[in-house]
């Protein structure tokens, strides 16, 4: 097998999607390898569970720097650190400056709630239940300047079933999501797929 892409994952709270890349990346046959997690809150839950598998962590909360272009600066340090060649977003609640997305384009992934290009942005699962829209899903994405609009890699339908809540929805939703973005790494990974 070739050499294996060197990944790092950035998150801010539980890290569901970090495990699922992690787990991915144990099989001695994926073509990546998760090198860092990376938080901008330390008491994010997924830090942990990175420690625990062996992976290396660092925080760096934006609280801590007065521009985002200086808090931006400081999480490419870290990755450059790490000699990442990939950069895959779970869950990371910050909007990163242009000149950050710039400098990983085509080479940062993001995991979306939605079937792109509906419904960007937060209270994903609210808005396509107030819709009443018969099916839903989640798109692994490149990330671009735009806010969830970068090329589609991957995405996962789920219907909409009578009686969902946002809750019901979001945790079938998620199944599909733990499935999708670490089979979208691995297309990343092996150069089948570019923006």
């Amino acid at each position: 097998m070739t050499e294996r892409k060197r990944v790092a994952i950035l998150i801010s709270g539980r890290g569901s999607n970090m495990e699922a890349l992690i787990h991915a990346a144990e099989a001695s046959d994926y073509p990546a390898e998760i090198v860092g997690v990376l938080s901008n809150k330390a008491d994010a839950g997924g830090l942990a569970v990175a420690a625990a598998a062996g992976i290396t962590t660092a925080v760096r909360s934006h609280r801590d720097f007065a521009t985002r272009d200086d808090f931006d600066a400081a999480l490419d340090g870290v990755l450059r650190g790490w000699a990442a060649e990939i950069v895959c977003l779970a869950g990371f609640m910050r909007l990163l400056t242009p000149g950050f997305v710039e400098k990983w384009e085509g080479r940062m992934l993001n995991i979306h709630p939605s079937l792109l290009p509906a419904y960007r942005d937060l209270h994903t699962h609210e808005r396509a239940l107030a819709d009443g829209v018969s099916e839903h899903g989640c798109t692994v994405h490149f990330v671009t300047a735009g806010l969830d609009e970068g090329p589609t890699i991957l995405q996962a339908r789920v219907p909409v079933l009578p009686g969902d809540t946002a809750t019901s929805l979001q945790a079938r939703v998620l199944v599909e999501e733990h499935r999708i973005y670490p089979q979208a790494l691995a297309l990343v990974a092996r150069g089948d797929v570019r923006p």
